[in-house]
């Protein structure tokens, strides 16, 4: 049999607890068994000491825009960036991650529609390379009137795992204001105010006509199977107008009565584990760790982080006094259900294989063997042959 092993002596977090010195049989890409009767064949791997969990589920990460531009307008090869955020992301215990690229014209460096798609396209060719399971969540903003063509064409191609709906005109959502917006601008593209006057202007005059461009496409996911999210809701009527598209995920709601109103809807709720750790939004918004205490808290991403979602889950048992499996959850079970993964994110028979074996040192959680789709793809040196 194919990648056979036998993972004993770790604390097994499942569905609805956590077994203490558990083992776990695993074969040809799946979990076949908790506690087996027998383990004949399997290769023995001990974990005595660390938290067998789920492999996490990233539904919204940045971070390869940053791997293909680390500076503005400096550009490294797409493979090469794919590269490098697949292995980030495996270090990191995340074994399926959806990297967040952005369509919006020609705004904001890799965040146009041309650059998007490339990296889109880059994401589906170094797949058959890839230590995890790289997807493709395409950010729509939707003052931008060009871009549904080409995301009808990825999605046409079946480029496209999850399209989110974003509007970041100033005023709403994560810009409070005219000020908000100019500050991002030229904090971190380096634009000049009579560049940043321009593209305030063309964003207020193509919201024109947005509505029915999101309904065009969201028609089409449906239509493919394709789950829909919304980015930044801030306000409960934002909440009725994307649920009444299809949407399925409310990104990083502004305040708890959006967060409210979108699981009220039938929305699972997303927000950021970078926020868990800093304490606070980066922009003034909810507070995750708020969001969490106040039961509203479906997933947690890794948004501009991915190293940042473990230590956050870890923290959510201590800060939110919540159980391990609870927590977990947040980043496993919750995120496969929002999207529709029926194949992962929990421990049990007949599963995928996507598991990660957990270590602390001096107190902090670290990624110490990882198995994606039963392949062993990362196994740590301070792991000291475990």
């Amino acid at each position: 049999m194919k990648n056979h092993y036998y993972l004993t002596g770790a604390q097994v977090v499942l569905p609805n607890e956590t077994l203490k010195d558990a083992a776990v049989l695993i074969s040809n890409g799946q979990i076949v068994s908790i506690n087996p009767a027998s383990s004949e064949g399997a290769k023995e791997i001990g974990l005595s000491g660390h938290i067998l969990m789920p492999g996490m589920i990233d539904l919204h990460c940045d971070a390869l825009e940053k791997e293909a531009e680390p500076r503005p307008g400096v550009h490294f090869p797409f493979d090469f960036a794919c590269a490098q955020a697949d292995k980030r992301n495996a270090a990191a215990g995340i074994t399926t991650v959806y990297h967040a690229l952005s369509f919006a014209n020609a705004e904001l460096g890799v965040r146009n529609n041309k650059t998007a798609a490339d990296l889109a396209r880059a994401v589906h060719a170094w797949q058959e390379h890839a230590l995890i399971d790289n997807r493709v969540h395409a950010r729509y903003e939707i003052t931008d009137p060009t871009a549904p063509e080409v995301l009808n064409d990825l999605l046409a191609n079946n480029e496209i795992h999850l399209m989110s709906f974003m509007d970041h005109t100033p005023g709403q959502g994560q810009f409070k204001n005219n000020d908000a917006y100019r500050s991002y601008l030229a904090r971190t593209y380096k634009k000049e105010a009579a560049e940043i006057d321009a593209l305030l202007a063309d964003k207020i005059a193509q919201g024109v006509g947005a509505i029915e461009r999101m309904e065009r496409l969201a028609e089409t996911a449906r239509q493919l199977g394709i789950p829909l999210a919304s980015h930044d809701d801030d306000r409960p009527e934002k909440v009725d107008i994307v649920s009444a598209l299809g949407v399925t995920v409310s990104e990083f709601p502004i305040n708890l009565e959006t967060a409210q109103a979108a699981r009220a809807a039938g929305l699972a709720t997303l927000f950021g584990a970078p926020n868990i750790l800093r304490g606070k939004s980066q922009s003034g918004s909810m507070r995750a760790l708020d969001a969490v205490l106040q039961g509203v808290a479906d997933c947690l991403c890794g948004d501009y982080s991915p190293a940042a979602l473990l230590p956050a889950v870890m923290q959510m048992t201590k800060i939110a006094n919540i159980p391990l499996h609870e927590a977990v959850a947040l980043v496993t079970l919750n995120p496969a259900r929002a999207v529709g993964l029926i194949d992962r994110g929990l421990i049990a028979p007949g599963k995928r294989a996507d598991l990660l074996a957990v270590r602390h040192l001096g107190g902090l959680p670290q990624a110490a063997r990882v198995w994606s789709g039963g392949v062993p793809v990362m196994s740590f040196a301070f792991d000291h042959g475990v």
